[in-house]
């Protein structure tokens, strides 16, 4: 097992070197995501946080480059190891600074710095450290031992997109939904059809005290729909709790799958909030603690 690691651990990390760098280098949405990032929080603009991530992720493609090429050569993993420890370094800052914005790791998410941005800058520095260490070639050891190649570099696959919050939308958020549909929650029944459209249940959820209420918590768009015992069920993805206290949460709606804008009175609105990991409901008192969001400062 130890030969493996060592053997692959510079494939994986130009993997992963490449996929980050290559999003935050191209993607478009680089220069949209940069003001939500703590970078610009430190940097007083979102121009330079945009320039810094594109040349960070210049820098990752080129250590990836040199990790698949040279994996022999103890200075990619070096560097490697080194950015790791920077990341580290401003994933702390960031998190003391600005604990409500993203990290901007891909360039591709908006959620707040959790342990999981942590633990994949320490599997950067720790994989950098191994690297630097290896003297063999990672495609002998895939030749060498094929079938345990397969295994490791499967196992990591899954342990990277695990701590990979931008990812969570193709696997996590699929699984949340499908909890909820299947299990449920004590607040509901069962599914049953559409009666007005989901716009218009949108529009009197934003209009709603419920929605005032719950809106610190609130940090995505509509994810999901459906009815269960005449009532409509709208599904958002949220954050509660600072810091390091912050947890991803499920923040469920329940409104009259009747009501419509032309329905006289205000509708009833019920809200839940699940904890995303343990499917625990969350105490109102921690959500209380929630502060409100603030806008980044937009400095040229």
């Amino acid at each position: 097992m130890l030969s493996l690691t060592t053997g692959l651990i510079p494939l994986v990390l130009a993997g992963l070197l490449g996929w980050t760098g290559s999003v935050k280098l191209f993607n478009r949405d680089t220069v949209r995501q940069a003001p939500k990032t703590a970078l610009a929080r430190m940097l007083r603009s979102s121009e330079r946080a945009a320039l810094v991530l594109r040349a960070v992720g210049a820098g990752e493609l080129l250590l990836a480059v040199g990790l698949l090429a040279l994996p022999a050569s103890p200075v990619p993993g070096t560097a490697t190891a080194v950015l790791g420890a920077g990341f580290l370094g401003y994933l702390g800052y960031g998190r003391a600074l600005a604990p409500e914005s993203s990290c901007g790791c891909s360039a591709n998410e908006d959620t707040p710095i959790t342990w999981r941005a942590f633990a994949r800058a320490a599997v950067v520095l720790a994989g950098g450290a191994t690297a630097a260490a290896a003297n063999g070639a990672w495609w002998s050891t895939l030749i060498e031992q094929p079938g345990g190649s397969l295994v490791f570099l499967a196992v990591t696959v899954v342990v990277l997109v695990a701590l990979s919050v931008d990812l969570d939308r193709w696997w996590l958020l699929p699984l949340r939904r499908l909890r909820l549909r299947v299990w449920g929650h004590p607040l509901f029944g069962r599914e049953r059809g559409d009666r007005v459209p989901v716009a218009a249940s949108v529009e009197l959820l934003e209009r709603s005290l419920a929605w005032q209420t719950a809106s610190p918590v609130v940090r995505s768009g509509l994810l999901d729909h459906w009815e269960e015992d005449g009532w409509r069920i709208l599904l958002y993805s949220g954050v509660y709790g600072t810091r390091e206290n912050a947890r991803p949460v499920s923040v469920v709606f329940a409104l009259d799958a009747t009501a419509s804008r032309d329905t006289p009175g205000d509708p009833a609105v019920r809200v839940s909030f699940v904890d995303a990991d343990s499917g625990e409901p969350v105490a109102q008192e921690m959500l209380n603690a929630v502060p409100s969001r603030r806008a980044l400062p937009m400095v040229g």
